[in-house]
């Protein structure tokens, strides 16, 4: 019913879980990247950082500081999803960014008020402008869970990332590598057209 590339792509994008281990292009990357720069900012503050990180030794090092923190963290207080986190990553195969070739880590200054807004409708921007690209994503909540945990945030500190900022998302990037896409249903019911 519709040719329109940018409502295709939309429609298209779904969470990646599995990656291939071939590398995204630098180029494809930046542009990728880029296209958060033009996501819409409350009152236009462009507060919002994106830290992409390529490098394996340095992915896996965050990896297995996340398992660790996760361990430590009481199970009081969790909800459901920090549940499942923590225990997942008890087990020794966990990757919480699903072994992607890049993670893209999005934050903002903590005091900001609409820091999470901002940084979602630019995470948006990257899995869009990702998926016309060929590649797949995946939101990633780890990070934000544990933006506050000590270990966590001296080594997000060595990247780059400024101590004021709070990780509000990230996304896994590569070339998909699973056999179906798992795509869930969409509820139209949930859709009103006032006239």
């Amino acid at each position: 019913m519709n040719d329109n590339k940018t409502i295709t792509d939309i429609k298209n994008r779904h969470s990646t879980r599995a990656y291939k281990k071939t590398p995204v292009p630098q180029d494809v990357l930046k542009e990728i990247l880029v296209s958060a720069l033009y996501a819409p900012s409350g009152s236009n503050h462009r507060l919002s950082r994106f830290t992409a990180v390529k490098n394996p030794e340095i992915l896996q090092q965050l990896n297995q500081l996340v398992k660790k923190a996760f361990c430590e963290l009481p199970q009081e207080g969790l909800n459901a999803f920090q549940l499942a986190a923590k225990k997942h990553s008890a087990n020794a195969a966990y990757n919480f960014y699903y072994e992607a070739p890049v993670l893209i880590i999005a934050s903002n200054e903590q005091e900001y008020p609409n820091a999470m807004a901002d940084c979602a409708v630019a995470l948006e921007n990257i899995f869009l402008a990702a998926e016309s690209f060929g590649l797949g994503t995946c939101w990633i909540n780890q990070l934000r869970w544990l933006t506050d945990h000590k270990e966590v945030r001296e080594f997000l500190a060595e990247l780059g990332i400024p101590e004021n900022h709070m990780i509000c998302g990230a996304a896994a990037l590569g070339y998909s590598d699973e056999k179906t896409k798992n795509r869930s249903e969409r509820l139209y019911d949930i859709i009103s057209i006032i006239e």
